[in-house]
């Protein structure tokens, strides 16, 4: 109305409504809940949209952000896009669109063929992130990942993979959105005592950690072998494992076959520890001197950064996110996926020189907080919604 003042458009508070097929929390899930706590509060209000209550909405409500459920069928690499943007979790989601005032939704590929049509309906733009190699587009699917208002790929690798040769849209398409690290809870800590103790170790104890959801791409049975040849080199090295949520009957099969073996190894029973789902991951990092990516490959690889983040070297497989954020011989060491012999020989050299393991730490602090900060990557995310948001002249 004439005579009403109201502030400028890019002033205002705005919705947006993040949505992720899963419910508990690993590493995709801890990036979107950097992003939203890095976004300007005064002008977004983060909401969440998942199929459940758990570890993740959790974690969002207890930040004070509103938190919405529904239920959808999680996309396969072969979903059909007329007929997703058809299904009744499709018309689930255009609902809360239209009802929650959103001035954007952001998403992921499994959740993508049924929020893109919803919010094309409620008239909502809608940005996603790929962060798989795997996400590779059938003939038939080109023209709907052209779609969206925007494309984000987690590094450079994710990006050219999920565009194929030749690409089938240009590059420029496809922005780089790295995941940040949360650099105040990833730090250097001086409580390695007390960090210890809450595994029962002493703080002179070689310990090595893993971090990550059980699904057989991340490796466990390639750490569980090199920690055998660690430890019949080292017989005080000890080994850490954090992480659960598996999502399917085969990573749940997965880990109990790992657990299993591990049990039944006689250099591995009294050496070895499966720690389950620790919301604590700082302290699990922080008390390693070594920490490792045994994974065939990575989309990105959100621990490798948030240990060098926490001044310890990494030890990681090189195939994917890996090679464009640790910084061989720097940083840390990348060796080849699915060879237990090369992780071991470098963690033994880490755990056998005190000063390499400093100088590699304070080196990677100092990586993460130039080029992977939280910040850093909420204000990149932050321009492109401006962008798409700014009003346009007539």
């Amino acid at each position: 109305m004439a005579g009403i003042d109201r502030p400028p458009w890019h002033a205002m508070l705005r919705n947006l409504l993040f949505v992720n097929s899963y419910s508990n929390l690993g590493g995709g899930e801890t990036t979107l809940l950097s992003i939203a706590e890095n976004l300007d509060p005064a002008r977004w209000r983060p909401h969440l949209l998942v199929q459940r209550p758990g570890q993740f909405s959790a974690a969002w409500e207890a930040r004070g952000w509103p938190v919405h459920f529904a239920r959808w069928r999680g996309t396969s690499v072969f979903f059909w896009p007329t007929l997703w943007g058809q299904l009744p979790g499709s018309r689930r989601m255009e609902r809360i669109l239209r009802n929650g005032d959103f001035a954007a939704a952001h998403g992921e590929y499994h959740c993508l063929p049924l929020l893109l049509p919803a919010g094309e309906r409620a008239g909502v733009p809608v940005t996603w992130l790929c962060s798989g190699w795997r996400f590779r587009p059938r003939p038939w699917q080109r023209s709907f990942f052209r779609r969206p208002a925007a494309t984000f790929a987690e590094t450079r690798m994710v990006r050219d993979g999920f565009l194929g040769q030749p690409p089938f849209m240009p590059q420029d398409r496809v922005r780089i959105l790295n995941p940040g690290v949360d650099c105040e809870r990833f730090r250097p800590r001086d409580d390695l005592e007390s960090l210890r103790a809450d595994f029962g170790l002493a703080p002179e104890t070689p310990l090595v950690a893993l971090l990550a959801r059980f699904q057989n791409v991340k490796g466990h049975d390639i750490f569980q072998a090199m920690a055998r040849q660690v430890a019949a080199d080292l017989p005080q090295a000890r080994f850490l494992v954090a992480g659960d949520n598996p999502h399917t009957r085969a990573d749940r099969r997965y880990r109990d076959r790992m657990h299993r073996d591990a049990r039944r190894d006689p250099l591995l029973r009294e050496r070895l520890r499966y720690l389950g789902f620790r919301a604590d991951t700082e302290r699990v990092i922080a008390a390693a001197d070594v920490v490792v990516c045994s994974s065939w490959f990575e989309g990105f690889g959100t621990v490798n950064l948030e240990a060098m983040a926490s001044a310890r070297p990494v030890v990681s497989t090189d195939r994917g996110g890996p090679s464009e954020t640790v910084v061989d011989g720097v940083t840390g060491f990348l060796v080849p996926p699915g060879d237990p012999s090369a992780l071991a020989q470098r963690v033994l050299q880490l755990l056998r020189d005190p000063a390499l393991r400093r100088r590699m730490g304070a080196a990677g602090r100092e990586h993460v907080l130039r080029h992977f900060s939280a910040a850093a990557s909420a204000r990149s995310f932050e321009r492109t919604l401006e962008g798409l948001l700014a009003p346009r002249p007539a």
